[in-house]
């Protein structure tokens, strides 16, 4: 029987955050995690406790079960008429790295969109991912320590700019912790980078914009 991906939800948006941000895209947005179950009961066992996504089931936007080509033409349908030369799809998560294959990016490469991934790091690449953006968790063990875009939420306890700065990328943003402290996480992302002009500040747009 030919794989199904499990996918939360599927739409076409701006990308809000880092490097790519204001560029429109396809968001894909994979079930499941590796951090974290996605059940608030059981959020105190969570690697990651700041998670503020919802990648539980499959029953969001254009959420289901697709095979490769399935998925693709859904990809599809959802990209403009003009601006074909520019398809891009970001795939997410939850961890998108637990199904994301090769199998999938052979054939959403043959509809011409560039690939790209946000991935917690934890698991490895397959081949076919055109952009690849980590943001490594604390306590989590990171196995990709290069790539394109290095994305670290800050900040977090258990882990420091300076633990990550060495990997091997070639953009770096610090992205203030969205919680009740926003405002003083801003700030103090805004001095580190000042301080230490090797990272930029990557700020997610899209919630001060509401865009979906």
């Amino acid at each position: 029987m030919e794989k199904k991906y499990k996918i939360k939800e599927i739409y076409y948006t701006l990308q809000g955050e880092g490097h790519h941000s204001g560029r429109p895209a396809v968001f894909c947005r994979f079930a499941g995690c590796n951090l974290w179950n996605g059940l608030e009961a059981d959020r105190h066992k969570a690697i990651c406790q700041f998670c503020d996504t919802d990648f539980w089931g499959t029953d969001g936007e254009n959420g289901g079960k697709y095979t490769a080509q399935e998925l693709t033409d859904k990809l599809d349908s959802l990209w403009p008429e003009l601006g074909l030369m520019n398809k891009f799809v970001v795939f997410t998560g939850g961890e998108p790295l637990l199904q994301l294959d090769e199998a999938l990016t052979e054939v959403v490469h043959k509809s011409d969109f560039e690939i790209a991934i946000e991935t917690n790091g934890t698991i490895a690449l397959p081949k076919g991912v055109d952009w690849v953006c980590v943001s490594p968790k604390a306590n989590s063990k990171v196995i990709l320590t290069s790539g394109d875009e290095l994305k670290l939420v800050y900040p977090q306890d258990n882990i420091d700019p300076k633990d990550v700065v060495g990997w091997d990328f070639k953009y770096r943003y610090l992205q203030p912790m969205d919680n009740p402290y926003i405002e003083q996480n801003t700030n103090a992302c805004i001095e580190y980078c000042k301080s230490n002009p090797v990272w930029n500040l990557s700020i997610q747009t899209h919630k001060l914009l509401n865009i979906p």
